[in-house]
């Protein structure tokens, strides 16, 4: 069974960085995407970045984030990092590791998610 486990939440002042894990198992070795995505409070789930087993790839599905988050992937250990820098207030949401399917669009797994909370 899929199992994914988030890590890295907390608070972070405004300009600060913060990174967040995934630790991903029961995945297909080798055939599988990973994507994050955030909710905030009233609104739904944005899709935020999405990686496949191989170093250096990785898309950005939000505008908001282009140019402030990484995100990036450690195959041998099966573990998504989405490295987030020049936080805003308005990146104030709970962020979830996802599975996404083989379409890229759906998620079929997704993590218990964590809090980030950028605030002064």
């Amino acid at each position: 069974q899929v199992q994914l486990v988030e890590s890295g939440g907390g608070s972070v002042q405004p300009g600060g960085s913060l990174t967040l894990s995934c630790a991903a198992s029961g995945v297909t070795n080798n055939n599988y995407l990973l994507s994050w995505y955030r909710q905030a409070p009233g609104d739904s789930r944005v899709r935020v970045a999405t990686i496949g087993p191989s170093p250096g790839g990785g898309t950005y599905d939000a505008d908001s984030v282009k140019g402030r988050f990484t995100i990036s992937i450690d195959p041998a250990k099966t573990i998504a990092y989405l490295q987030m820098n020049n936080r805003q207030p308005e990146d104030t949401a709970v962020y979830y590791c996802t599975r996404t399917k083989g379409n890229n669009i759906d998620a079929d797994y997704w993590g218990q998610g964590t809090q980030v909370t950028v605030s002064s």
